[in-house]
């Protein structure tokens, strides 16, 4: 895959995960892969809302772009991903954005409630660094490359 963007601008991706071992996999995948110029990583789900709504630290919209797509864990510590899912799905200037659920669960509530609160997608982790890898290959080319985003439009 070529370096990644949209309508000419960097592909800007908020990485929620709390497995610092799973961001970094994340992160190098994608880096491998070039499937985003700027990775901004939360590590729970009040810095993700926080960084979404530019509060605190995140206030300079600079340093806290309006990310082009969110990959989204379940099990965040202070704000379960399932309520960021929500603020995010119910604020107009951020319903459009493309947000997959990445997560260790395969929990058919876990599903259900994710796409009942508007989910773009729902991926589970796989446990196999190779599957992991093809995943993350797959994901750079059907997120950023083959699917068409309402910013395009």
């Amino acid at each position: 895959m070529t370096d990644s963007k949209i309508n000419g601008e960097p592909v800007d991706v908020l990485l929620v995960e709390d497995n610092i071992a799973h961001a970094e996999l994340v992160i190098r995948s994608f880096d491998d892969h070039r499937i985003a110029n700027k990775i901004h990583h939360v590590s729970d789900g009040e810095e993700a809302l926080n960084y979404l709504f530019r509060r605190e630290d995140y206030a300079d919209p600079v340093k806290s772009p309006r990310p082009h797509v969110i990959f989204l864990d379940l099990r965040l510590p202070k704000v379960d991903g399932l309520e960021v899912l929500k603020e995010i799905k119910s604020t107009r200037e951020m319903e459009k954005i493309p947000t997959v659920i990445f997560t260790t669960s395969s929990a058919e509530l876990d599903v259900a409630k994710a796409y009942e609160y508007h989910a773009n997608s729902y991926l589970v982790k796989p446990v196999n660094f190779e599957k992991f890898n093809q995943l993350m290959d797959d994901i750079g080319f059907y997120w950023l490359a083959w699917n068409h985003h309402p910013w395009e439009s």
